[in-house]
């Protein structure tokens, strides 16, 4: 094959891929990266699928829109929630859901309390309070070993097959996820088995991701 052909066939080549990608595009205008159009998961053998919503002019609005919040309680949390704890963002929180959950191997938690996690969440998320794994709930044991943990011959907790755990709440201003990885790391669970997503479900609507509840889903 002389020059002049091969030139051809690479001009043919980038045709056809600008034209594959830009049929893709058209069908998806706004996509979760540029060759990924929605992620899709199953939990307890349901399937979801998390895309972003197409409306480019849309708004958040209501409870997550709000800029200010009283501190205390609503203050600016680290990047960190702990040592030895992985911070996260939406691409690995998809990542982990498409994964880990979907091999029954980790599970998402919200953090929040039922109300506010009945009113809308992260699709696939499992409502677990901060609360809740605090050292004074005489159930927090039950709690930890639906989690996979597992009682030995002496009463303690074996974690090492219990099941990875990424953690969110509100968002950058609440401190519920960051409080529930410390209650767990103080029960024994392994920091390097817990993921904190810190942007939480106002980062997640922020860029129109599905949430759970259609009527509050941005």
């Amino acid at each position: 094959m002389n020059i002049a052909s091969v030139k051809g066939v690479t001009r043919l080549a980038v045709s056809l891929s600008a034209l594959v990608i830009g049929s893709a595009v058209e069908a998806q205008d706004v996509r979760i990266t540029t060759f990924k159009s929605d992620s899709t998961f199953t939990l307890n053998g349901r399937t979801f699928t998390v895309s972003r919503d197409q409306n480019r002019d849309n708004i958040l609005t209501g409870e997550f829109a709000r800029t200010s919040r009283a501190c205390p309680p609503n203050c600016l949390q680290p990047m960190t929630a702990a040592d030895g704890v992985a911070t996260v963002g939406e691409l690995e929180v998809l990542d982990f859901l498409e994964n880990e959950v979907t091999d029954g191997r980790g599970l998402l938690l919200d953090t929040r309390g039922a109300d506010a996690f009945s009113s809308s969440s992260i699709l696939g998320a499992v409502n677990v309070p901060y609360a809740t794994l605090g050292s004074d709930n005489r159930y927090r044991t039950d709690i930890l070993l639906a989690l996979g943990a597992v009682r030995t011959s002496n009463g303690a907790l074996d974690f090492q097959n219990a099941m990875s755990l990424t953690l969110f709440s509100g968002g950058v201003w609440s401190s519920d996820a960051r409080t529930a990885v410390s209650n767990l790391i103080e029960s024994g669970y392994p920091p390097e088995k817990l993921f904190y997503y810190r942007g939480g479900l106002q980062a997640w609507m922020h860029v129109g991701l599905t949430t759970q509840d259609s009527a509050n889903s941005n």
